[in-house]
């Protein structure tokens, strides 16, 4: 199986197996998420104070998202039920289409031909038009909105990170039940939210 995969290579002059490069570059791709998560972190730790909400971190696995780091709020008696490791759809999520929103199209048809769409809630797009008209309102303001579309009872505002290499392939949110997120109090965490993502892109790019 290793060596259907790449990881290893057997010598031809004494049938002994060795490691290949393939092994060395999945190692740096694991380094490279621990170095980005250690430069992201304090600033995820800020966000959550400033605004007193849980700050979630996610990366892109195919057509979905995995939470990879998560700061818990405890200035408010919910908690989110989410943990490292889960998963989430890109489409019907706030940081899967801020994501989205940086894709070329294409691959935005991709993603989305090859997801499971169904109506999780009331407020779930399950209609690509309506769908690619949402990642063009994204582009414009900077960030996505998760409108409980994932979860009853519960928005969440989310913005894109590019990592070392320029493409968008993290994001991060700021998670709080609808009763603490009317109009105007989204449109204060959202300025915190571009402000903690302009913060994070320029101490990557150091």
């Amino acid at each position: 199986s290793l060596m259907y995969l790449g990881y290893v290579r057997q010598s031809n002059r004494n049938e002994k197996y060795e490691l290949t490069m393939k092994l060395v570059k999945l190692s740096n791709q694991v380094i490279e998420k621990q170095d980005l998560l250690q430069t992201v972190r304090p600033y995820l730790r800020k966000l959550m104070e400033l605004t007193g909400e849980t700050v979630h971190f996610v990366e892109r696995n195919d057509t979905e998202v995995v939470y990879i780091d998560k700061v818990e709020s405890y200035a408010n008696s919910m908690q989110m039920v989410s943990r490292i490791g889960s998963r989430l759809p890109i489409y019907c999520s706030g940081v899967g289409k801020a994501i989205a929103a940086e894709l070329p199209g294409p691959e935005v048809e991709k993603i989305w031909q090859n997801s499971h769409i169904v109506k999780r809630t009331e407020g779930t797009i399950t209609d690509y038009e309506v769908f690619l008209e949402t990642l063009k309102e994204v582009r414009r303001v900077g960030y996505a909105m998760d409108r409980e579309e994932n979860e009853t009872g519960v928005v969440c505002i989310a913005a894109s990170l590019k990592d070392y290499r320029g493409k968008a392939e993290y994001a991060f949110s700021i998670s709080a039940p609808v009763g603490r997120m009317p109009k105007e109090r989204v449109e204060e965490l959202a300025g915190y939210v571009l402000m903690t993502r302009r913060e994070m892109q320029e101490a990557i790019s150091r």
